[in-house]
């Protein structure tokens, strides 16, 4: 796990002042790699490349950035999860002087060119220039858990891990008022705008190929949703057990110890119970987690120390107050280059914080809801199709596979999400499921009055959700797979970032098991009644993965991912920064925001409402990035 970064001149020209740019861009992000900080420059100057690293895989040779006899080099962040099969079997072509991962993708470059990714499990964001053929190739993994930024400006092409590193050569920051529209109705972007223009992110299973002056970007992998209805139930959930445990068996190999973020939940708690007894130093094992002093709905520590006792762990646990928002928030948004998706991104930080303390190396349970379905909102959609489906006797035709009467019992779930339920069904019933899904996700019309609508173009956030809820790789039949499928190509990203900032804010690298193609693959063949089993949600994953967990967290019906008490804090505690924040005289200058109405609004919000976490992180983003250009700029003249 590392930060990269670097600089080329697509015409081959020597840069000027490259190694002092170079050093800029490792300063900005040395906090990825706390372990050793390194340069290289090829002999024309054409191009340079700079890494941060976090010692994990072959502590003594594994540094980077690390060149082979043919004259390529490569700057990497990441794991490859299955670097010693592959070395294994490259070993008779390539002459190996290393044990680390980062060899393996250039043995693996060298024998099979830019088809080498297809070969690779893990996570990772790499470049390889190629000395002879001058050629720069850049990969990105299938799912987006490790980033990769870029900027073209004037024939130069900069990369990093983090989009603050390419700033200092921004001529003028600007707002992306497309994105800023994405951000206000999802909390996430669609395609690979950012908040920024200018910068672009590489989509997750995409290459880029640079020749010749030329740009050249592919997409390299897709998950394709065809369901298999020639298997069991007893099939799938075999299968499922061979997989989750083969993943989690991979993703603990490591030359350090290494620990799990336990959330209480039911994903963190399955990977931890596998890894404490897979990984290498089993007995160095340990478990981190966090909680609110608010009561039971912000306290799921009891359930953390239940799965911690059972798989004989020792568990680390941080109280995470309202202090400790108004003294981190503005180094999360920092770290978190632009903001995304809810408030569980300042919880994570503080768990991150602590775990950094003990361990480099956490596993977590990221993916699993959206690649098993386990988001309440689909229980909410489906009940209603359910019930237009009883009405029309059209439950059997394939779109309903889940009945009604299944779905009944488990509505208790759905106790805590009174004030969503409201919402997504005061405007009418019954609609196509595009337009009824959307409504779920869609916080827009949450901002009426704090946002200047008419300051935007005419982009739709509607049509580009569309393009992928009715993705040609998505069969017609399926809403459940519609749903998941938009989350795993829009949320997941999003929570991804989330997970790689927070954890490398701290020098540490996070990996997430449930998130190995093979077993994204076979899950998107499982039929929606395999795994909405009678109306519960994640239902194979449980009864497959029942034996790992104690009977509390098997049997929750309250989970709610890390609810934290922002919105109660509001009222209170933190009144006073948000009236500071928002009544400064930079405030009152944002082309798309109505402070006043901000102002009005903050206290007002439901309990879990994520409206005032939106818009405290923008106005904290406007002041870290768009207020402070000149700072980054001026990194380059000292």
């Amino acid at each position: 796990m590392c930060g990269i970064s670097g600089i080329f001149n697509t015409e081959l020209l020597p840069l000027k002042n490259l190694s002092r740019r170079l050093q800029v861009m490792n300063t900005l992000q040395s906090h990825r790699g706390p372990d050793a900080q390194t340069f290289w420059t090829s002999n024309d100057e054409c191009i340079g490349l700079a890494h941060q690293r976090l010692s994990i895989i072959d502590l003594k040779t594994g540094s980077q950035p690390m060149s082979d006899a043919s004259g390529r080099t490569i700057c990497y962040n990441g794991e490859i999860y299955n670097y010693i099969e592959l070395r294994n079997e490259l070993k008779s072509y390539y002459a190996f002087k290393t044990t680390s991962d980062t060899e393996v993708i250039l043995a693996a470059y060298s024998k099979w060119g830019k088809d080498c990714v297809n070969r690779l499990r893990g996570m990772f964001a790499f470049v390889i220039w190629d000395e002879k053929e001058k050629v720069l190739f850049i990969a990105r993994d299938r799912f987006g858990i490790k980033p990769f930024y870029y900027t073209i400006q004037k024939n130069v092409f900069y990369f990093a891990s983090e989009v603050k590193t390419l700033l200092p050569f921004i001529e003028s920051l600007s707002v992306n008022p497309d994105a800023l529209k994405d951000y206000l109705y999802f909390q996430l972007y669609i395609g690979n705008s950012i908040l920024f223009n200018d910068i672009h992110e590489l989509p997750p299973a995409y290459c880029i190929t640079i020749k010749n002056e030329k740009i050249t970007t592919a997409q390299y992998w897709e998950i394709y949703y065809t369901p298999d209805f020639d298997h069991s139930a007893k099939y799938f959930s075999e299968k499922l057990h061979e997989l989750i445990y083969e993943s989690t068996r991979l993703h603990t190999r490591s030359d350090v110890p290494i620990g799990s973020y336990i959330s209480g939940g039911i994903d963190s708690s399955i990977i931890a119970s596998i890894a404490s007894k897979k990984a290498q130093h089993s007995g160095d094992f340990l478990g981190f987690t966090g909680k609110f002093g608010y009561g039971s709905l912000y306290d799921e520590s009891f359930y953390a120390r239940e799965l911690a006792k059972k798989i004989n762990i020792e568990l680390y646990e941080v109280d995470i107050t309202s202090t400790d928002f108004i003294d981190s928030i503005e180094k999360v948004i920092y770290h978190l280059d632009y903001p995304v998706a809810g408030p569980g991104a300042f919880a994570q930080y503080h768990v991150s914080k602590l775990a950094s303390k003990h361990r480099k190396v956490v596993l977590g349970g990221q993916g699993a809801d959206e690649i098993f379905g386990g988001y309440t909102r689909y229980l909410i959609a489906y009940f209603e199709q359910c019930i237009k489906g009883a009405i029309d006797n059209t439950l059997n035709n394939g779109n309903f596979i889940v009945t009604y009467e299944s779905i009944i019992p488990n509505l208790a779930s759905l106790q805590n999400y009174k004030p969503l339920f409201k919402e997504f069904f005061k405007d009418g019933l019954f609609e196509p499921l595009e337009n009824r899904y959307f409504k779920l996700i869609n916080r827009g019309p949450d901002l009426k009055n704090e946002i200047k609508w008419e300051e935007f173009g005419t982009y739709s956030p509607f049509e580009s959700f569309v393009k992928i809820f009715n993705g040609k790789n998505v069969g017609k039949e399926s809403y459940f797979d519609k749903m998941t499928h938009f989350d795993f190509k829009t949320l997941l990203p999003a929570l991804l970032q989330v997970e790689d900032r927070m954890s490398m804010a701290h020098g540490i690298e996070s990996r997430v098991p449930f998130l190995d193609h093979p077993l994204v693959e076979f899950a998107a063949t499982m039929p929606a009644d395999i795994k909405f089993k009678n109306g519960t949600l994640k239902r194979i994953l449980t009864d497959t993965m029942k034996n790992e967990l104690p009977n509390s967290i098997l049997n929750r019906k309250d989970k709610m991912g890390f609810p934290v008490p922002l919105n109660e804090w509001l009222v209170k505690e933190l009144q006073d920064f948000t009236c500071d924040l928002f009544s400064s005289e930079k405030a009152k200058t944002r082309q798309y925001i109505n402070h006043t109405e901000v102002l009005k609004g903050l206290q007002s919000e439901n309990k879990f409402g994520r409206k005032a976490w939106g818009l405290i992180s923008l106005e904290i983003w406007h002041k870290q990035f768009y207020d402070k250009q000149h700072e980054f700029k001026n990194l380059l003249k000292h």
